[in-house]
């Protein structure tokens, strides 16, 4: 049976799979697909711990500062809607699927929270 934290920490690696997946990406037409895909993982892995997860419950302590960066981004940014816009008009502009791209690792890397991520995993 997994433990309450090897569940977190299964869920925090699928979220730097994702982001590494994102950061892989070599800006092809049609890969704002691929961006999507990968975005709305991170989303839903990001709310599932926020929704499931006690910070009580955690062996570390910088959890809860890792959680407070999670509802930080999911707050502050909305990719989804975007794309969306962007898809029929340009999902072939090889530049602004990389602009694209660029913003949501950017966002992602706001405040460290990537950094955080891996090294709470360490950690649990």
């Amino acid at each position: 049976m997994v433990t309450y934290n090897e569940h977190l920490k299964n869920i925090l690696t699928q979220v730097l799979g994702s982001y590494s997946n994102l950061k892989e990406i070599n800006d092809k037409p049609n890969d704002l697909n691929v961006i999507k895909l990968e975005m709305l993982k991170i989303n839903g892995f990001l709310k599932v711990v926020l929704k499931k997860f006690d910070a009580d419950k955690i062996i570390s302590s910088d959890f809860k500062t890792v959680k407070s960066k999670f509802q930080h981004y999911l707050d502050n940014y909305y990719f989804e809607q975007e794309i969306e816009t962007m898809a029929p008009l340009y999902s072939n502009d090889v530049s602004r699927v990389k602009n694209m791209r660029l913003k949501i690792l950017e966002a992602l890397e706001e405040r460290k929270m990537m950094d955080d991520i891996k090294e709470l995993i360490t950690k649990i």
